[in-house]
């Protein structure tokens, strides 16, 4: 087996190419009859600890062929699982060794290797599953939406919410027209939990002070594209959340969930402008202890402007007139306040309502028609099924949530820097600042510059 530090570029290169001849078009591509006599995927994993115990149960009934972590204590659990599944600390191997073995890849990774892990996997001819953001950049959803197209394989991101009955409501009771024109959205979420929560942690220095990193780790390989430093048990396994140089902060890791229904209800894209309306900053490289942030949406057909407002680390919205004073506030949430009614759901797109709650017992009484399909099992097995050709794409299939990422990272960018942005998306360009360049597409180390074929040709 290769060494992680000696795969280069060139031959990954050269092992793209022969599997990209091997399969023009993806094994198990929609409509076609997979190579198992049992119809099973060959998958494998990228990151086989936390979030992707998720997938190695949702997935269940499949192959699992290959596992792939950084850190073989976190993985110890699924490692002993599935012994028969090959183990790979660097996935830039796992793929040149296994291509002709893989038909898809699930990433479960920290948000900064997403694209690399999702990229080569889907240039090799692999579909792919990644969890939520989906890139930590703007450049890379767009790069990724592109190789989704080019390379013609099944895609989906990891919102959960986007595969429930509960976002299908919003979508129906909206274009019924029960809300009316909705010019306002208000999103919160309670977080980032410095003192409780398990993701987010204030380091006692900025840089957090080094130490030798376990054994167990591969520094190296976690960090990945990232400029190099010393471990600290600041950032792994859980608290690089809060680093921008890793995470995306709490705009980051729950607009895919919170903001997932208007943005898909509303059919909005991106914003023309992002303000920082209030934030309490912690650090230049670290994610504000608070924030309210503003976007602004321009009309879309007959649909009106809309302005979206983004709270998190305890700002909120004020509290609607039509909310009944004698319950308290939720914490975290949504609503869509039209010029006829308000509707509302919690931080995830599920169990809608309208308000105030007299309105509510009435309305669900008469429901508006179920148009929209509803999909069974969850969004790993709506991805799993179409990549066997029983079902349709998947609903957060990389056309619509690189456009769902890419507009929650035009926030980011408003966090990271404390401006106001206007933005053009069509020359996916920050134009009231000069210097964005390297947020909108951050520079990587050497080996993990990886993307820029879909954009040639």
């Amino acid at each position: 087996m290769h060494t992680p530090d000696r795969l280069t570029r060139r031959d990954f290169v050269k092992a793209s190419a022969a599997a990209a001849s091997l399969f023009a078009l993806p094994r198990f591509a929609i409509g076609q009859a997979g190579p198992s006599a049992n119809g099973r995927l060959n998958l494998a994993f990228v990151g086989a600890g936390g979030i992707a115990n998720n997938a190695f149960s949702d997935c269940d009934g499949e192959n699992y062929v290959a596992l792939c972590d950084v850190d073989d204590e976190r993985a110890a659990s699924n490692y002993a699982k599935y012994p028969d599944a090959k183990r790979f600390k660097d996935f830039r191997v796992m793929l040149d060794e296994m291509h002709r073995e893989i038909d898809a890849v699930v990433v479960s990774c920290p948000d900064h290797t997403h694209f690399a892990a999702a990229f080569l996997a889907m240039q090799a001819g692999k579909h792919v599953y990644v969890q939520k953001p989906l890139t930590h950049d703007i450049w890379q959803a767009r790069t990724l939406r592109r190789a989704a197209q080019r390379y013609k394989v099944v895609t989906q991101m990891g919102n959960q919410g986007h595969a429930t009955e509960g976002i299908r409501l919003v979508k129906e009771w909206y274009e019924a027209g029960v809300l009316g024109q909705v010019r306002e959205v208000h999103a919160w979420f309670d977080g980032p939990d410095f003192e409780r929560a398990p993701y987010f942690r204030i380091p006692a220095t900025f840089p957090p002070a080094g130490v030798p990193a376990p054994a167990h780790i591969d520094w190296d390989l976690w960090l990945g594209p990232a400029k190099k430093r010393p471990y600290s048990p600041a950032y792994h396994p859980l608290t690089w959340r809060g680093f921008w140089d890793f995470g995306c902060g709490e705009l980051g890791d729950w607009a895919c969930h919170t903001l997932d229904a208007p943005f898909w209800a509303l059919d909005l894209d991106q914003p023309t402008r992002v303000s920082v309306v209030n934030m309490d900053p912690i650090h230049p490289t670290f994610c504000p202890r608070s924030s309210h942030i503003k976007f602004e949406f321009p009309a879309r057909g007959d649909k009106a402007p809309v302005a979206l407002h983004w709270y998190d680390g305890g700002q909120r919205p004020p509290v609607p007139l039509n909310w009944d004073r004698s319950k308290e506030f939720p914490k975290s949430g949504m609503l869509m306040v039209g010029d006829k009614e308000t509707l509302m759901t919690g931080a995830r797109p599920n169990s809608p309502r309208l308000l105030p709650d007299a309105l509510w017992e009435d309305f669900r009484r008469n429901l508006p028609a179920k148009t929209i399909p509803r999909v069974l099992g969850g969004p790993f097995q709506e991805w799993i099924r179409a990549i066997k050709g029983e079902g349709p794409q998947p609903g957060s299939n990389f056309d619509y949530s690189a456009r769902l990422t890419e507009m929650s990272l035009v926030g980011v960018m408003a966090q990271r820097t404390g401006r106001d942005i206007e933005w053009d998306a069509a020359a996916m360009r920050v134009t009231n600042h000069k210097g964005f360049e390297s947020l909108v597409r951050e520079p990587a180390r050497r080996g993990w510059n990886f993307g820029d074929e879909v954009w040639r040709g």
